[in-house]
């Protein structure tokens, strides 16, 4: 072979590869989950929350323990975003013949977690103001939603309640929350 059938025949190679690459990388269907970056660059996945049987702490019907409600819920892979679903549906109230332990009109304004692994949920000032009362029920309320985040969320180790952004002394005159609470199971019937 000659020297310029070779070069042809590279030339032609190369075209083709090129065209393939191309053809695959701009015409090919996506695979669920991955999008493009919006810039061109490399692909990003998009996970799809997953649907997960997650405990929600409920105050029994005596309002004297808790007691947990199986809930299938969507939960994204963010443990931020999971956290909001879980105490969104607690602020939701119960589906089964539990009482709510947080009031209805309750808004969660903010949520962190750290990297140590405790949660800093900032509520909106209802739920000390439409708050019944009492220490037991101020017990129920906290560990409604630490065991709800911590016995469902492995990152979260503790949680820490806030109200309006800020700390406070107390939920509703009674429990000191000016310091994270971890789980405590005694509380569950």
């Amino acid at each position: 072979m000659t020297t310029r059938r070779l070069t042809i025949i590279a030339a032609l190679a190369l075209f083709i590869g090129t065209a393939g690459f191309v053809a695959y990388r701009y015409l090919a269907p996506q695979a669920p989950g991955v999008e493009e970056d919006s810039e061109a660059g490399p692909r990003r996945f998009r996970l799809e929350p997953t649907r997960v049987k997650a405990h929600l702490y409920f105050s029994d019907v005596d309002n004297s323990s808790l007691a947990a409600e199986d809930r299938i819920l969507a939960l994204p892979d963010n443990v931020v975003e999971r956290a909001r679903v879980m105490v969104s549906a607690l602020i939701d109230g119960p589906k089964a013949a539990l009482t709510p332990t947080l009031p209805a009109e309750t808004k969660l304004l903010a949520l962190h977690v750290t990297e140590s692994g405790t949660a800093y949920v900032d509520f909106s000032r209802v739920i000390s103001e439409k708050h019944p009362g009492g220490s037991l029920s101020e017990l129920l309320t906290i560990f409604s939603v630490v065991n709800t985040l911590s016995l469902n969320i492995p990152e979260i180790k503790a949680v820490k309640i806030l109200i309006e952004g800020r700390e406070a002394k107390t939920l509703a005159g009674h429990i000191d929350i000016r310091f994270p609470f971890r789980p405590n199971l005694l509380m569950v019937k």
